[in-house]
């Protein structure tokens, strides 16, 4: 490999390592995980604002790191590279941190998007109509 190719290679790692650095990228990637999450599940999860969220998964589908589906009015993202995931909890053992799964919390805006949306129902107190 010459020091051209070598450079190159470790400018694309170092740009990874950079788009992935900021916490709330980080919290987004693990909240992710192997299956895919819609805006409304992060805002519930991390509770940070949907706006916001959207600039972090824009700077990650930018980096090629994350891909995107639409379902209705709902878009679904995963992870493009399942190695991504795997580098994170890499990361984690040598840091000696334990990342865990969060769901979101019952005080926190709760995600009624389709694939939580029994889960969601089922936590709201329904009066009968009369």
């Amino acid at each position: 490999m010459t020091k051209t190719n070598t450079s190159s290679s470790l400018a694309r790692v170092s740009e990874l390592l950079q788009v992935i650095s900021p916490e709330p990228r980080l919290e987004i990637l693990l909240a992710i995980g192997t299956g895919e999450a819609c805006v409304c599940h992060l805002e519930a999860i991390l509770g940070y604002r949907q706006a916001y969220i959207s600039q972090q998964l824009m700077a990650l589908r930018e980096a090629g790191l994350l891909d995107s589906r639409r379902d209705g009015k709902y878009n679904f993202y995963r992870l493009a590279k399942t190695g991504i995931f795997e580098l994170l909890q890499n990361a984690a053992q040598i840091a000696e941190a334990n990342l865990i799964k969060r769901e979101p919390a019952m005080h926190k805006k709760q995600c009624a998007c389709p694939h939580c949306a029994p889960a969601f129902s089922n936590s709201i107190l329904v009066e009968p109509t009369h």
